[in-house]
């Protein structure tokens, strides 16, 4: 589904045109749609489905989509692509930083580690990609804990995943993501992270670190100086139409590590753009 998303969106396409060759592959193979396809130009939009929005060059296309098993299991990945070959210095930086934080994030899972680590293993090392490039400043641990990072990454590392992609979370998130004693958070940014409990063998979950430009955030929280001591406003406003990036993966939990689920598919930036020559 990833690889036709990738190898086939040209400029001048539609969302729908791409939403459409992406599910029709999942269908061609006897399978179904574990979710509604999100497929966008607009990545800084959590969950955007496709539109009839047309590519254009030097845009960015985010395809979140994933099929369900003839056994009714669900998988979840994330791609981001450029419209053009390839992407922009600017891009390339900001892809490069979402990929480092998956793989730190990754480098964590194993029963015993509390997922909410994981999370936040994460948002630091967006906030330290970011201060190399002028946006951030500051102590980073201090950034992190004050929630500096949500300016960049509003949502949750991951969840469980099963029979539902959102395995079992109907029931309520707090009994699923959480216990007795680790409690689900209020505030902005955490109150989004779906699984925060100690991994345990057996486990299937996500893992899916993204940054995602919001103009709207970012213009409300310049206006009242929301984390100036973390944030170079100045900076950011030249991001402001940068959209938004994920990469996403579906790993298992095994006995003293993870297991990545199905087939390697291209993450770095130089083997997306290779799948995208053309």
């Amino acid at each position: 589904m990833h690889l036709k998303a990738i190898q086939s969106a040209r400029p001048g396409m539609t969302e729908y045109e791409i939403a459409g060759q992406v599910e029709g592959t999942a269908i061609s193979k006897g399978g179904h749609l574990a979710f509604p396809t999100i497929l966008t130009i607009n990545g800084q939009y959590l969950h955007n489905h496709a539109g009839s929005n047309v590519l254009q060059n030097g845009q960015m296309v985010l395809c979140d989509c994933g099929a369900e098993t003839n056994m009714h299991y669900a998988g979840d990945m994330t791609r981001t692509f450029p419209v053009s070959n390839t992407f922009t210095s600017q891009q390339k930086e900001i892809y490069n930083i979402v990929l480092k934080a998956e793989e730190a994030a990754i480098a964590t899972l194993k029963p015993g580690t509390f997922f909410k680590y994981s999370h936040l293993t994460a948002c630091k090392e967006i906030l330290t990609g970011l201060k190399s490039l002028g946006l951030v400043k500051g102590d980073l641990d201090e950034a992190v804990a004050a929630g500096a990072h949500t300016l960049f990454f509003q949502c949750g590392l991951g969840h469980m995943m099963g029979m539902d992609v959102h395995d079992m979370e109907n029931i309520g998130e707090q009994y699923v993501g959480y216990t007795d004693t680790l409690k689900k958070s209020t505030e902005f940014g955490l109150k989004s992270l779906r699984l925060a409990k100690e991994l345990e063998e057996g486990f299937v979950l996500t893992v899916e670190p993204g940054i995602y430009f919001i103009p709207e955030l970012i213009d409300q929280w310049q206006a009242e100086k929301k984390y100036s001591e973390f944030i170079n406003y100045d900076k950011v406003q030249a991001y402001r139409n940068f959209g938004g990036i994920r990469i996403e993966e579906d790993f298992l939990i095994t006995k003293d590590s993870y297991k990545l689920l199905g087939k390697p598919l291209a993450k770095t930036a130089e083997d997306i753009e290779a799948l995208r020559a053309f």
